[in-house]
């Protein structure tokens, strides 16, 4: 991978104290359509923000973690150091729709450490492409932090508006809603339409969605929240504080509340952010893929694309039931409309 330093594409802008940051880092994309600015406040809070054509994306939204041990919260921070750098590549994927995949992008890394008592270092790694921004904590080895346990992560996402939403609801048990539209305003978890029909749910809170969250602004630009290179680390759902238009994230737990278990050198997943004016290039976005990590297979000419045929996504859209005893799909009485998964089905769909 050849790497470019390029401290000029990074521009530094010092503001008055008694201003909103204390300092701003500014990042363009490879084309100049997506701006990120990193804000670092004088109490010591880091911020970042994210423009599209000159339009607001992520209004200032907040970084950081919360440890349950060693116990210490990470919002407020000195910073140690800031690195800029490019990238622009092309690799093959074993299969998908495209031969090979460009990955280019700018990145700009920021070294903190904590301005408590802890003495702890983390990284904030961001990368901005030509459609999207990803960005992910990394923790050092460091004499001061080895074994952790994380209770919480804390990154925000700030919307600009009360964006149309293509959502499903936060759940620890299950991803097979079918989708709700609604405006974020009136997002609610709790149930109704096709939740009825899934039993084995657990919503945790009415405001939370869960990622992949797909959204439509009011000026035409679409917005998708997700992430990437998740490996060792809970999934991320996100909780809406509806009287700011953020989003919180929230991490699945484990059994007895805690989210993750790490050891430095230790690094999250990416958190993304996908955006366009047409919804078309969100689809065709491979900025997922290249935030993802490289192939460990040596050798992967084994790895043929398979066609499934199955009756299960047919229960999703209420087209069959998901009740074996009864209930309903819609209006109709499920002794019309039986359980998806018969012989008969089957062997038709076969």
């Amino acid at each position: 991978m050849l790497f470019k330093r390029l401290l000029l594409s990074v521009f530094v802008l010092f503001i008055s104290v008694n201003s909103y940051a204390e300092v701003t880092y500014t990042t363009l994309s490879p084309n100049g359509n997506i701006q990120l600015d990193i804000l670092h406040r004088t109490a010591g809070d880091v911020m970042y923000r994210v423009f599209y054509k000159g339009k607001a994306i992520v209004t200032p939204s907040g970084l950081g973690l919360r440890f349950k041990a060693p116990e210490v919260t990470l919002t407020q921070f000195t910073i140690l150091g800031v690195d800029s750098s490019a990238n622009d590549e092309t690799w093959k994927p074993v299969w998908g729709e495209t031969n090979t995949i460009r990955n280019n992008y700018k990145q700009f890394v920021l070294r903190l450490s904590d301005k408590g008592k802890s003495g702890i270092e983390m990284v904030v790694t961001f990368r901005v492409f030509d459609d999207g921004v990803g960005f992910r904590y990394s923790f050092p080895q460091q004499a001061k932090l080895n074994h952790f346990v994380i209770a919480e992560e804390l990154t925000q996402f700030g919307m600009s508006g009360d964006h149309k939403a293509f959502w499903i609801p936060g759940d620890y048990d299950t991803n097979e809603y079918g989708y709700y539209t609604s405006s974020l305003s009136k997002v609610d978890a709790t149930g109704g339409g096709f939740a009825q029909e899934i039993h084995a749910k657990t919503s945790f809170d009415k405001n939370a969605v869960q990622t992949p969250l797909m959204m439509k602004s009011a000026d035409g630009l679409y917005i998708n929240l997700h992430e990437a290179a998740l490996v060792n680390y809970p999934a991320m759902n996100l909780a809406l504080n509806k009287e700011t238009m953020t989003f919180n994230s929230h991490l699945v737990s484990d059994a007895v509340g805690n989210k993750a278990y790490l050891q430095t050198p230790a690094k999250t997943p990416w958190r993304t952010i996908i955006v366009s004016d047409k919804a078309p290039e969100i689809l065709m976005s491979k900025m997922i893929l290249n935030l993802n990590e490289p192939s460990k297979i040596v050798n992967p000419s084994w790895i043929k694309p398979i066609k499934y045929v199955g009756v299960w996504w047919e229960m999703h859209v209420g087209r069959s039931s998901w009740d074996y005893s009864g209930g309903q799909v819609g209006s109709q009485q499920a002794t019309k409309v039986p359980h998806g998964a018969n012989t008969a089905n089957v062997k038709k769909v076969y």
